[in-house]
């Protein structure tokens, strides 16, 4: 669509709902609206000649899944109290009586021309009999049963008047005691036929002559999307439903919150309420819809141009295209994509009666497609509701404490089962927040399973995280800006900083605030700035020389930047620390595992490198991702860390780089040839799948020897 087209007297009826309801659902409103005007079309027997399906009745199937909150009861009484009320009242009081008092003569008459023995006025009480034997018309039911239906079709059929108006509240409720109606009308849709049942006849239970002819049916769904889609057996058989042919019926409407106006006071509120001129278009639009149960617009046969016709037609080509490039398993998917077209025009069948015309336009028919295009937004949606799993995840995360079986048991309606079944959820919600940024810890106490969580945020480069101040215990901080710009406090005199906040800028471990996004490592020995870059030199850091840095003894600190903004307590940054000490190629201070630990500025070097992100997730106590760590690192057996550094980038197709950069290591670390082929070659033999001997002392010596010549060369 190039540009937005909604109907115009769909909105002026969705601008009512909004003032009266102050909720701004609108699309679950549009929804609402695209039902009832339907419902008046069908009930006034509407329908629409097409070319290529004949003449098809205007009618709407609608599901509107909104939480608790949104208006859902509160709009539906205003459009029956306020908007068609006086439809309902004339269409019971007059059309319906005169168009079955009319059918009835007719029935009577062919009646007696079949059978010579019975008179025409014996006919007609014998009509009138049945007819008034099956009961009153209703104009709207919430439930009922397959047989239900049928003998309300039998009435509309003999009075040739009305249609069948299915208005189901609280859906994930009620939906599998329905089945069997909800089956029948799965079958009525299209053109308001269904087959008859075969029963046995008995001297008490006569089967009745089956009268052939088109019933319009409405239905519309809602409730709160929690209890349709529970995870369980009632969305097991509502998706079924949507595979059986429901997915390509339906109008959707989808959303898990309550979307409602900006903040307003006492007043404004009261203002809007009592707004005078929502109170008259409401009268206009109620005066309008009345107007609508005139017998000049009973059976009214909608028709479209040929150029109105062949655009349809294109957005029907334009839909099973799409639907073609769909994966083999998205069959729903297909369907509902496929068939939008149908719906629309449908739709559009009921906005060009609600507004007196006598042809599907343009304009109506761009209104329908708008809406069911929106529609087929939420029907993805829905088919990509996060499964039960990935709800447990976002629970554990979100609750803020630890929390047991017990109180997944007690707390979450889709958490149950067998053992087995819960214990395979789990499992499942763990690897989901792997890939998720949703980290879940386990621990054990008495043999309990404690459960805890975090929906981790992205590191955003411009601001991560310090504290700093002028004095070694008080007067802290809070410092975020450009990791960038952090040279302006490391490599500066006079300040102390942390990668922590304190209560009261008090520096202990005690009133740590938990949450840092920066790794602060101090490098005393063993390891040159520039080995230290070479070895990190794939990750964005800052490298800063301390005071006591000499050439001959390198003293520096590296500040990296973490993927994510962790939180932690001071005994879990503890060994977050240690993962973190584990997994570097080097030495390091092991005194910086403390959570309240600072560090001096200093007016020295300072090299920044840009690259990736260091994986915070790699090292957080209890997770799935520092278990797996933690098991690479002892599969590692018998190399040391650097050897295990270089053995862990290896990939398909960079063997002999890895090799050649861990000897370009050991040269800036002025080491004499013999011993750097000496390690290579050590190292090597603990591959897996080693390089032969003859390409280490041909192709990587040589190398080595270059990088030798050139570095003897700089100096």
């Amino acid at each position: 669509m190039s540009e937005i087209k909604y109907n115009k007297l769909s909105e002026e009826i969705v601008d009512i709902l909004v003032a009266k309801t102050q909720s701004q659902n609108r699309h679950f409103f549009r929804i609402l609206v695209a039902y009832y005007l339907s419902k008046v079309a069908s009930m006034m027997r509407c329908n629409i000649e097409t070319k290529d399906r004949g003449v098809i009745p205007v009618n709407t199937y609608v599901l509107n899944l909104m939480p608790s909150g949104a208006g859902k009861g509160f709009s539906t009484n205003v459009i029956e109290e306020d908007i068609i009320e006086g439809f309902r009242l004339n269409f019971l009081s007059h059309i319906l009586p005169e168009e079955s008092a009319n059918e009835l003569s007719i029935l009577a008459n062919t009646r007696a021309a079949r059978d010579p023995d019975l008179s025409q006025e014996e006919a007609l009480a014998e009509v009138q009999k049945e007819y008034d034997a099956l009961g009153n018309l209703a104009f709207s039911f919430d439930s009922g049963t397959s047989p239900a239906v049928k003998q309300m079709r039998q009435k509309l059929l003999m009075s040739n008047c009305g249609s069948m108006n299915l208005e189901l509240d609280e859906v994930g409720s009620n939906l599998t005691n329905n089945a069997e109606m909800l089956n029948t009308f799965l079958e009525l849709y299209d053109v308001g036929k269904v087959k008859q049942k075969l029963t046995k006849n008995t001297a008490d239970n006569k089967r009745g002559v089956e009268l052939t002819g088109r019933t319009p049916t409405n239905m519309m769904l809602f409730g709160t999307p929690t209890k349709l889609l529970d995870g369980s057996r009632v969305e097991d058989e509502f998706k079924q439903m949507l595979e059986t042919g429901y997915a390509r019926r339906m109008l959707f409407g989808y959303d898990t919150t309550v979307n409602n106006v900006q903040q307003q006071t006492a007043e404004e509120l009261y203002d809007a309420l009592t707004n005078t001129n929502v109170s008259k278009d409401t009268l206009r639009i109620e005066s309008l819809i009345t107007n609508l149960a005139d017998r000049a617009k009973f059976n009214t046969v909608l028709t479209m141009s040929k150029a109105d016709t062949i655009h349809l037609l294109q957005y029907k080509i334009t839909c099973e295209s799409l639907s073609r490039d769909l994966k083999p398993h998205e069959e729903t998917q297909k369907a509902e994509l496929a068939h939008r077209y149908y719906k629309a025009l449908k739709l559009a069948g009921a906005y060009a009666f609600a507004e007196g015309s006598s042809v599907i336009a343009k304009e109506h028919l761009d209104n329908a497609i708008q809406l069911v295009e929106d529609s087929g937004e939420h029907f993805k949606r829905i088919m990509c509701k996060e499964g039960p799993y990935a709800r447990l995840a976002k629970y554990i995360a979100d609750v803020g404490r630890e929390i047991t079986q017990v109180d997944l048991v007690e707390e979450l309606p889709f958490y149950k089962g067998q053992e087995s079944q819960k214990k395979e959820m789990l499992k499942l919600a763990i690897a989901y927040g792997y890939k998720n940024n949703i980290i879940i810890r386990k621990t054990y106490v008495d043999d309990i399973e404690f459960l805890s969580g975090e929906a981790l945020q992205e590191t955003d480069l411009d601001n991560v995280h310090v504290s700093y101040s002028t004095d070694i215990t008080t007067g802290y901080v809070e410092g975020v800006g450009a990791f960038s710009a952090l040279n302006n406090l490391v490599c500066t005199t006079g300040h102390h900083y942390t990668a922590h906040n304190f209560l009261d800028g008090y520096r202990s471990s005690e009133k740590a605030i938990p949450g840092f996004d920066l790794l602060i490592l101090d490098i005393d020995s063993g390891t040159s700035v520039n080995t230290a870059m070479e070895l990190l030199s794939d990750f964005t850091a800052m490298y800063a020389t301390t005071k006591r840095h000499t050439e001959d003894k390198h003293r520096f600190r590296v500040i990296l930047p973490m993927s994510h903004y962790i939180k932690l307590s001071p005994k879990d940054y503890s060994k977050f620390m240690e993962n973190v000490f584990n997994w570097l190629p080097f030495e390091t201070d092991t005194a910086t595992k403390d959570i309240a630990r600072k560090w001096m500025s200093h007016n020295g070097e300072c090299h920044f490198n840009a690259g990736e992100l260091i994986d915070a997730t790699l090292f957080i106590p209890q997770t799935k991702k520092a278990m797996e760590q933690e098991k690479i690192l002892l599969d590692a057996k018998g190399m040391d860390n650097m050897e295990r550094w270089f053995a862990s980038r290896i990939e398909v197709g960079n063997r002999a780089t890895m090799v050649i950069r861990y000897g370009f290591m050991l040269v800036d670390n002025e080491l004499p040839l013999d011993f750097i082929m000496s390690k290579l070659h050590g190292f090597n033999d603990k591959l897996p799948d080693p390089l032969t001997r003859e390409e280490l002392d041909t192709k990587i010596q040589i190398s080595i020897s270059r990088k030798i010549i050139q570095k003897e060369n700089i100096q």
